[in-house]
C-alpha cells in the first residue's frame, strides 16, 4: 500500500501541472477570429466592446477578437462590404438605409434602446422653434450619422444649409454655423465644457420629436450569418457582458477606454470619457424598459422605417424578417 506522504506528493504535483498548462484557449487553439469596426474613434460610446476584449469575454465564447479604429476614414459600411470587418456598429436608421439600398446587413444585436441626437443652437442666434432652423446652416456628420436630421428637417419642412462637421465642435463656437449636430453623451457636454450655459442654448432632442430612432446596434452581413450563426451568437453575448460589465465597474471600465483612447492619441479627457459612459447606460439601460438586452422589436423596426419612408430616404422597407437576427431562439 503506496504511504500517504507518496501519494499526497503525487497529488501535488498533478495540481501544479494543471494550473501552469496552458489551456487551449490561452494558446488560440479552436478560436474564430472575427474583426469589429465601431462606426467612430475610441470612446466611452464603445466602452463595452473594449471591455469584452480586455476582460476575455469574446475569448471564453471562442472568438479571437480584434477592434479596429473607427472613424470617418473608416466607414462600417465599406469595411464589412471589402471583407476587412466581420462585425460593424450602425445607428438604426443607417443599416436599414443601407440594407434598403442592398447592403445584406443584419441586426444581431441591438445595443442602444434610444435616441441620443440633438441639434443645438444659440438661443441669441434666434432660434427657438423648428422652423427658425430654415435658411440657418447646420454642421451634420457625414451620410452614415444624418439621416435622423435630413428626417427631422423633411418632416418640419425645413430648407436648411448642410455644412461638414468633423470630430469637433469649433466651427459652431467660432460662429461658423448657426447649428451643430451633437450627441447627448458627447458633444452637449462639450459645448458645456467650452463655458456655455444650458440655458443659452435651444436643444433639439430627436427623441422629443417623435424620432427616438434606437442608435448603436451590432451588424454583419447576411453570409456570416449564414456560415457561422454560432460566431455571430457568441459575438452578441460577449458584447452584451461587456457592457454590463462596465456598468458596475464604471473607473475599471475607463482604465480600458483610456487605453484605447491615448493609443489613438485623441484629444479628449477622463471625465469626458466619464460622462459619456453615464449617459449611455442611460439609453442602453433606460429605466422602464423591459426589452431584452440585445433585441429588436417589430414595432421598434417598422416605427423608424416607416419614418424614413415618408421622408422619402428609403422607397421601400426591407422585411423585418431578414433585418434582424434574433439569435436568443
Amino acid at each position: 500500500m503506496p504511504c500517504v506522504r507518496t501519494r499526497l506528493c503525487a497529488l501535488l504535483l498533478a495540481l501544479i501541472g494543471a494550473l501552469v498548462a496552458p489551456c487551449p484557449d490561452i494558446l488560440g487553439q479552436d478560436l474564430k477570429k472575427a474583426v469589429l469596426i465601431p462606426q467612430w474613434e475610441p470612446q466611452a460610446q464603445f466602452a463595452g466592446y473594449y471591455v469584452a476584449l480586455a476582460k476575455g469575454f469574446y475569448r471564453a465564447r471562442g472568438v479571437d477578437m480584434t477592434i479596429l479604429r473607427g472613424g470617418p476614414k473608416s466607414p462600417p459600411s465599406r469595411l464589412l462590404a471589402d471583407g476587412r470587418a466581420t462585425f460593424g456598429t450602425f445607428f438604426l436608421p443607417t443599416a436599414i438605409k443601407l440594407r434598403a439600398d442592398g447592403l445584406p446587413l443584419v441586426n444581431i444585436c441591438q445595443i442602444v434602446r434610444r435616441s441620443s441626437l440633438l441639434l443645438i443652437a444659440r438661443k441669441d442666434s434666434g432660434i427657438r422653434e423648428p422652423k427658425d432652423l430654415s435658411g440657418r446652416r447646420v454642421s451634420m456628420w457625414g451620410p452614415e450619422f444624418r439621416l435622423q436630421p435630413e428626417t427631422f428637417f423633411r418632416k418640419h419642412g425645413l430648407a436648411i444649409i448642410p455644412k461638414p462637421q468633423g470630430f469637433t465642435v469649433d466651427l459652431f463656437l467660432r460662429g461658423g454655423v448657426n447649428v451643430v449636430s451633437g450627441m447627448l453623451y458627447n458633444e452637449y457636454h462639450t459645448l458645456l465644457n467650452a463655458g456655455l450655459d444650458p440655458d443659452e442654448l435651444t436643444v433639439f432632442a430627436m427623441d422629443d420629436y417623435g424620432l427616438s430612432f434606437p442608435e448603436d446596434g451590432i451588424y454583419c452581413l447576411e453570409h456570416t450569418l449564414q456560415t457561422d450563426p454560432g460566431l455571430c451568437r457568441a459575438v452578441a453575448e460577449a458584447s452584451l457582458e461587456g457592457w454590463k460589465w462596465a456598468f458596475e465597474h464604471p473607473e475599471q471600465a475607463l482604465d480600458v477606454v483610456m487605453s484605447h483612447v491615448n493609443a489613438a492619441n485623441l484629444p479628449t479627457n477622463r471625465m469626458h470619457q466619464k460622462w459619456m459612459l453615464a449617459r449611455m447606460q442611460d439609453i442602453i439601460a433606460p429605466p422602464g424598459v423591459t426589452a431584452a438586452p440585445g433585441s429588436l422589436s417589430r414595432i421598434e423596426y417598422e416605427a423608424v422605417a416607416e419614418a424614413m419612408r415618408e421622408a422619402g430616404l428609403i422607397t421601400s422597407i426591407p422585411p423585418y424578417e431578414a433585418f434582424y437576427a434574433d439569435l436568443a431562439k
